[in-house]
């Protein structure tokens, strides 16, 4: 009877001791798969689950008894290995998706007035149309086609020449409703005050448009690199073309271990290479051409080429900052924060500990600090500084799990998911210590015709060529390796 129960308890033993293998090679599967550890800490996770392994095996044929401690021991580890490795395969799941990014969106419209009838595009089969075909002409054509073929009639359209012609038609009456890209929405609201409430959309039609490849086959771990971080201001799929509020360029050299982070006011009155036909805009109003095309006028801005990009939106920056405990930010002045900021509060002049809701508000003040917008940009890289000083600290373990699933949707860039692993195996390998530099360009205020709004002058700012030609000073010394001064260290 003894000998029995001694082989049926080995016989578990074994089976036990068998699941927990395979859910061994699972994990070890997973951080092979995530390849963010350096290679000292792979090995000795191996060596450890290996010899855990050989322990539990030999007390199930060696112990005297029926090694019920060894089983409870291996069921434990089992579970925890099989927990670890979803996490591990969500966590590369999460960094494949941010990465490689390949296409832009565009949401072509149709919006009436606020108090019309209409709910949906059936409702208004025999409106008249607004259109116009000078910008975006092609997707209003194909948004046409599909409005005709889901109502299976041929709408009626009215051409304008410009997308100002379009919403006035709308607001005298001479059309029921307008056809137009959606990342407008933003310059309309520039022009007409309260647009947005005024007026409601009844149908999008969605267009995806592939994206040049303007990846560098960088080795992150050893050449100086650029990333343009845009900061759309869109609460849908992150790869929709839209406004970039935020536009902030960041200069590394990981063998100098300086990042320079570099503002540039949205408003910035420039050229958008490929589109405006040297015609001036705001620089944020290039966002609406897509990612690419922030890009290049911010290369040809400051003669500079830009590696790769990371678009943001910027809501999700409330998670990210909760899942990392909070940030210590660095402010200029002292003011209270207005309502137009998300949220009421005091910031003091110095440092000051933010959750993820008032990093924003703080990030997104223009109207009571000095300077306006041109000291906006600075606060956005004071948010970021602190965030990058947090995350390349312990608090990024802690926080890993919540600040993926804030990026998860909210983040995308074409930075390869290799380079993304190097970045962070070469982080969690060496832990260096990193001098953050911020400078921003700056100019005067005036208003000027836009090339994506000619209905009348908009707000811009004038570029001050000083500022301009200092930063591309600062961004040619890091490439060079040369120290900046003034920078803060990551030191926590």
């Amino acid at each position: 009877m003894k000998k029995r129960e001694n082989k049926l308890s080995r016989t578990i033993g074994l089976v036990l001791a068998i699941v927990q293998l395979i859910a061994t090679g699972i994990f070890m599967a997973g951080i092979f798969k995530l390849n963010m550890l350096p290679t000292k800490y792979v090995v000795a996770a191996t060596v450890a689950l290996v010899l855990f392994w050989g322990i539990i095996l030999a007390s199930q044929f060696f112990s005297k008894k029926n090694a019920i401690t060894g089983k409870i021991i291996s069921v434990l580890i089992t579970v925890l290995l099989i927990f670890s490795s979803y996490y591990l395969f969500k966590v590369s799941g999460t960094v494949s998706k941010i990465s490689g990014g390949e296409y832009k969106l565009d949401k072509v419209v149709v919006s009436v007035m606020a108090d019309d009838s209409a709910e949906a595009i059936k409702d208004a089969k025999n409106y008249t149309f607004g259109v116009q075909y000078k910008m975006n002409g092609d997707q209003i054509k194909q948004t046409v086609q599909a409005i005709n073929e889901e109502l299976g009639t041929e709408i009626k359209t009215e051409e304008y020449d410009t997308l100002a012609e379009q919403a006035e038609a709308l607001h005298d009456g001479k059309v029921d409703a307008i056809i137009y890209n959606q990342g407008f929405t933003g310059v309309l609201e520039e022009a007409f005050e309260g647009y947005e409430d005024n007026t409601k959309v009844i149908y999008s039609h969605d267009i995806k448009t592939e994206i040049e490849d303007t990846s560098s086959d960088v080795e992150v771990k050893n050449d100086t690199f650029s990333v343009y971080i845009s900061g759309i201001d869109v609460y849908g799929a992150i790869e929709t073309n839209s406004r970039s509020d935020v536009n902030i360029i960041a200069e590394v050299n990981p063998t100098t271990h300086q990042i320079l982070l570099v503002t540039t006011p949205r408003d910035y009155y420039v050229e958008i290479p490929e589109v405006s036909g040297g015609q001036k805009d705001k620089l944020t109003h290039a966002g609406i051409y897509g990612v690419d095309k922030s890009m290049k006028t911010l290369e040809k801005l400051y003669d500079t080429n830009l590696d790769f990009y990371a678009r943001v939106n910027f809501t999700s920056l409330i998670t990210m900052v909760d899942a990392l405990g909070g940030v210590d930010v660095e402010s200029e002045y002292a003011f209270t924060t207005s309502e137009d900021s998300g949220l009421v509060m005091d910031v003091v002049q110095g440092t000051n500990h933010f959750n993820g809701k008032q990093a924003l508000a703080f990030s997104r003040e223009r109207q009571n600090v000095p300077g306006g917008d041109n000291q906006r940009g600075k606060d956005q890289q004071a948010v970021i500084t602190a965030m990058i000083k947090k995350m390349v600290s312990p608090a990024i373990l802690t926080g890993a799990n919540g600040i993926l699933n804030s990026v998860s949707g909210n983040v995308e860039t074409n930075m390869s998911e290799a380079q993304i692993q190097e970045l962070i195996k070469t982080q969690l390998s060496e832990n260096p210590q990193w001098t953050i530099t911020s400078m921003a360009a700056d100019g005067t205020g005036d208003t000027q015709y836009c090339y994506s709004y000619s209905g009348k002058p908009l707000y811009v700012m004038q570029p001050n060529q000083e500022s301009v030609d200092a930063i591309k000073e600062a961004m040619d010394k890091v490439e060079n390796g040369e120290t900046l001064e003034g920078g803060t260290t990551t030191t926590e």
